[in-house]
């Protein structure tokens, strides 16, 4: 079980660094798309997330850190899909970022998003499995 575990962490890190990778190298192409908040300011919250994650995940294995990671993930993949889907305009701070677009980084970042999610879930849930098997 534990070489599992290991895979799902290694495979999650992988997820997040690529998100965070091709969020930090995009972020200035993004500065431009302003309110309060440049769009490329977001971009490189989203890649210090990420890279955080990908420490928390890969050294600390707390559950605190990997339900970071996971809401990093999540909370990355649903701007990439609300985004591009759907025209919200401005909001608040929050520059309009909508890019009807499907092009390589955004498909690469999604896919990172969704890799960390599909390793990360499994281990949250067999945390939650067994904290309340021992509690019974």
């Amino acid at each position: 079980m534990a070489a599992v575990r290991m895979i799902l962490r290694v495979t999650a890190a992988v997820g997040l660094w690529i998100d965070a990778g091709i969020h930090a190298r995009l972020a200035g192409q993004y500065e431009a798309v302003s309110t309060f908040i440049s769009e490329g300011t977001l971009f490189r919250i989203e890649a210090g997330a990420a890279a955080l994650a990908v420490v928390l995940v890969l050294a600390w294995r707390k559950p605190a850190g990997d339900l970071f990671a996971v809401l990093t993930a999540a909370a990355g993949l649903a701007a990439i899909l609300l985004y591009r889907y759907v025209n919200v305009g401005t909001h608040g701070p929050l520059p309009d970022m909508y890019e009807p677009v499907w092009f390589t980084d955004k498909v690469w970042a999604l896919a990172g998003q969704a890799l960390a999610l599909l390793a990360l879930v499994p281990l949250l849930y067999r945390r939650t499995a067994a904290r309340r098997s021992a509690s019974v």
